[in-house]
């Protein structure tokens, strides 16, 4: 079989990108098939604070998101070209005896009377998609704009495909064990504001959050199971503005600059990470299901997704 490939990647957001980056960066000869530009992936809408949330499995969570942790103290040394800063901020109500092993390994971070107070990477993801493509151009990837409706398609031109198709893997694998979880932002001038803050109610489809990006203050949020509406709700959208507001009274009178919904892919069972046979005898390695956190851990799990590779 003529083969256009080594690896070919299904899916251009940032576990997608991230996998093939690692793999390029190996001597791989590596192509991404995505159906859209990264800009208009989930990835692209995300806040996109590094933070393990809403994802499993615990035992697997920490490492993944520790590896991820360590790159992007390193990206942010050149923050406008990768789109990665470090950012102090507050996790309301959060303590350290909530948290899993990993939370030891923040450096810096302080339990204060409002919760617990860290510096953590931010990123500006279409900044950082767009560097992520430039990178994998420059190790002699490329990124193509196609759709697929089966892995036999990629398998016909590459003798491995990495599945990072995120929801799309409900129809494509298929897993019946998919499931959207519906997040809505507001985008605001910010009035000012330099630190991110968040509060999570894990009981609660609503979340309180804000994240100061470049020319822009991203208020949150929701996580509503079973709602794959891709247009902003307006009262969802008053909500989060009087929520966040409560916080930062300035926010309440702040310019709205736009919305932003997506849809975060979750899996029963937390991520996953495996490795399967293509039609014909290939290899199909799967590194899909990351829920609210592919930011979070997407260099852990590419590495991992890469080792399966070979």
């Amino acid at each position: 079989m003529a083969t256009e490939a080594d690896v070919i990647v299904v899916g251009g957001g940032v576990i997608g990108l991230t996998t093939a980056v690692t793999l390029a960066e190996r001597g791989l000869r590596v192509r991404v098939w995505s159906r859209d530009p990264a800009g208009a992936t989930t990835s692209a809408v995300a806040g996109a604070l590094w933070w393990p949330y809403r994802i499993e499995p615990a035992e697997r969570v920490g490492a993944w998101s520790l590896e991820t942790l360590a790159v992007y103290e390193e990206l942010a040394a050149a923050p406008e070209e990768t789109g990665v800063r470090l950012v102090p901020g507050l996790h309301g109500g959060e303590r350290f005896a909530a948290l899993g092993p990993w939370a030891a390994e923040l450096k810096g971070a302080a339990e204060v009377a409002e919760g617990l107070r860290v510096v953590l990477p931010l990123l500006d993801m279409p900044v950082h998609l767009a560097w992520l493509e430039r990178r994998l151009v420059a190790a002699g990837g490329a990124v193509e704009r196609r759709a697929v409706s089966g892995f036999a398609e990629a398998a016909e031109r590459s003798p491995v495909v990495v599945n990072c198709t995120g929801l799309a893997a409900r129809e494509l694998v298929p897993d019946p064990g998919m499931r959207a979880v519906r997040g809505q932002l507001v985008l605001v001038e910010n009035p000012g504001i330099e630190e991110w803050f968040t509060e999570a109610d894990p009981a609660s489809e609503a979340t309180t959050y804000f994240f100061p990006q470049p020319g822009r203050l991203v208020l949150g949020g929701t996580a509503r199971a079973e709602d794959e509406r891709p247009e902003p709700d307006a009262a969802v959208a008053r909500e989060i503005v009087a929520r966040c507001a409560r916080v930062r009274p300035e926010i309440a009178d702040a310019r709205v600059l736009g919305h932003r919904v997506g849809l975060r892919p979750v899996r029963e069972g937390g991520g996953r990470i495996e490795a399967g046979a293509l039609p014909g005898g290939g290899l199909l390695v799967h590194n899909y299901g990351h829920g609210g956190a592919g930011v979070t851990v997407a260099w852990g799990c590419a590495r991992a997704a890469a080792a399966l590779v070979g």
